[in-house]
């Protein structure tokens, strides 16, 4: 569903259902289904199963067993979407069920064709993203309950038990809390074009409002998520085959291609969220850092990537705020970049907390004679110390980013 590319005059822009993005989940997959057909339950089961058939280094075999299906039955994108995250959560225990130490250079015909199939049908890449691992990762316990932690579960899981399961869910509130300022882009938009002052003054407090608000549920992440667990066992089943060291030559999908292919593991870089405020706000990252996030646009959902560009071709809310001369707008403009700013910066915190500390942790435990194995009983990885999941030098790319979004307030 692009985006129209009619000469005549536009309407007004940026309608959500255009690009799959709900008025109440914002670019969560509205309640995912959580089973797939009859003809699939040979994959439900192995994924079903997962952390128990990699903890007994069983899941490569029961791969090996299992049939080569045709992806013809799946109807529509909810059942493609959960055959997508089924898929991809099998292919990462798969390639990393023996650690980063253990490595394959195949994925197998049975297992990569299908999975090859279903990402083209998508217009996602045949590795575990954040569009699987938490926008179409979720359930309610009670279909009618709210959206809230005690009521959400996962539909798939990996290693790591309550704190993958907290990891996951988290980040799927920092999504949910975000869906005002998602709407607010609307407001904002509309409200440049019709030239209302007034609207578009509530629209950036709107948005200011919900990246506080994403703030808060990140910081939840402390409750539920231990960062030894987090470093030590979950953190290498989202990692991918391009810019890491332990799989230096990419992957092979048997029966695709028969040259390795690279693809980026999950990453926070990965969500549409941040990626639309900023090009609303206009904040302009430096070049290594702004090459790795439009590589990032890659892993999202080809809508939300539509979106994305919609917006950069937008009117410039920062060139109308200036023009405007109005103080209260530029305020408020100044309030929203400020918000992200204090998000990028906490984000920051996390992931000194559940990466530079947890790895040094790591490392002091290797060198002691008795290198004691994590919670898994494997040995914690090194491959991606310094790097971030996708790939990224993790803390000079956020500072960076935090540092060009600072620079992106109007001056008084």
């Amino acid at each position: 569903m692009e985006a129209s590319d009619d000469t005549e005059e536009p309407p007004l822009p940026l309608a959500l259902t255009r690009f799959q993005v709900s008025e109440e989940f914002g670019f969560l997959l509205p309640d995912p289904l959580t089973e797939l057909p009859a003809p699939y339950r040979p994959w439900m089961d192995i994924a079903h199963e997962l952390p128990q058939l990699i903890r007994s280094h069983q899941l490569r075999s029961r791969v090996h067993q299992m049939p080569q299906l045709s992806t013809q039955h799946l109807r529509g994108r909810e059942e493609l979407h959960l055959a997508h995250l089924v898929l991809s959560c099998i292919t990462m225990g798969y390639v990393w069920q023996e650690g980063e130490e253990g490595t394959v250079q195949v994925l197998p015909r049975n297992l990569a064709v299908p999975y090859w199939e279903v990402s083209q049908a998508l217009g996602l890449p045949p590795i575990l993203s954040h569009a699987d691992l938490v926008l179409a990762n979720w359930r309610r316990k009670d279909p009618n309950g709210p959206l809230e932690i005690e009521n959400l579960d996962t539909i798939i899981t990996l290693p790591g038990g309550e704190s993958l399961r907290g990891f996951v869910l988290v980040t799927l509130l920092v999504e949910k809390a975000a869906v005002p300022g998602i709407k607010a882009i609307i407001g904002a938009l509309r409200a440049i074009l019709q030239h209302d002052e007034e609207t578009l003054h509530r629209a950036l407090q709107e948005l200011a409002g919900a990246v506080k608000a994403m703030s808060e549920a990140l910081r939840r992440m402390h409750d539920y998520v231990d960062p030894e667990v987090f470093y030590t066992v979950i953190r290498i089943f989202l990692s991918g085959w391009k810019d890491n060291p332990a799989m230096p030559h990419g992957l092979i999908y048997e029966g695709v291609s028969q040259e390795p292919m690279a693809y980026s593991g999950g990453s926070a870089a990965q969500s549409t969220v941040l990626h639309a405020f900023d090009e609303l706000l206009g904040i302009c990252h430096r070049e290594d850092s702004a090459a790795f996030l439009h590589r990032m646009r890659d892993y999202m959902p080809a809508p939300h990537r539509a979106f994305v560009e919609e917006i950069q071709r937008a009117m410039s809310l920062k060139q109308h705020v200036l023009s405007s001369g109005d103080a209260r707008l530029r305020a408020a403009f100044n309030r929203c970049v400020s918000a992200l700013t204090d998000f990028r910066s906490y984000h920051i915190t996390i992931v000194t907390k559940y990466i530079a500390t947890a790895a040094a942790k790591a490392k002091a435990g290797r060198a002691e004679p008795s290198a004691r194995a994590g919670p898994s009983g494997r040995k914690p990885p090194s491959a991606l110390e310094a790097k971030g999941t996708g790939g990224s030098h993790i803390f000079s790319f956020l500072k960076s980013i935090r540092d060009t979004t600072r620079e992106g307030m109007i001056s008084a």
